[in-house]
């Protein structure tokens, strides 16, 4: 970060994505995001920051308690038959700020379709929509819904 006249400001950085995709045989929704957040990368986990409300809704919309742990919400999501994933495998980006992204390079989502007849797809912000659209769509011929994003900076 760099600081300038009392505001930080994100330096621009190629991510690596190094969270393996949740899924297993039974999943049959794929809810893919765009990249780790730093917090979710900092906590080792999808959906990490503590505001993110990802796994509030998701949990809401499957009327199940809200899970608290990496291995509660890995097992949440693989008994609602849930795949969860992103659709970028690394990128340039700022922070968080999607609309920073540069050079992304799209996940193989055969890791997962291969192995799972997922049914429908969503993507979790408009950005993650967006670059499921022109980098996935082709190659899977699977149209996904975008939902609206579950970040903290997304409060609209």
């Amino acid at each position: 970060m760099i600081m300038q006249t009392g505001e930080i400001k994100m330096q621009t950085e190629y991510i690596v994505h190094n969270f393996q995709p949740i899924y297993n045989e039974h999943s049959r929704i794929l809810m893919l995001g765009t990249m780790p957040s730093p917090k979710s990368r900092e906590v080792g986990f999808y959906y990490g920051h503590p505001r993110n409300r990802f796994w509030k809704v998701v949990s809401d919309v499957c009327r199940a308690p809200l899970p608290q742990t990496p291995e509660e919400k890995t097992a949440f999501a693989l008994e609602y038959k849930i795949a969860v994933w992103d659709v970028l495998a690394g990128c340039e980006i700022k922070g968080a700020d999607d609309s920073s992204i540069r050079n992304p390079v799209a996940n193989d989502l055969d890791v997962i379709l291969k192995h799972a007849k997922i049914q429908a797809v969503f993507t979790t912000g408009t950005k993650a929509g967006q670059l499921y659209k022109k980098y996935c769509l082709p190659k899977n011929g699977i149209s996904a819904v975008t939902l609206p994003s579950t970040s903290p900076a997304n409060c609209r």
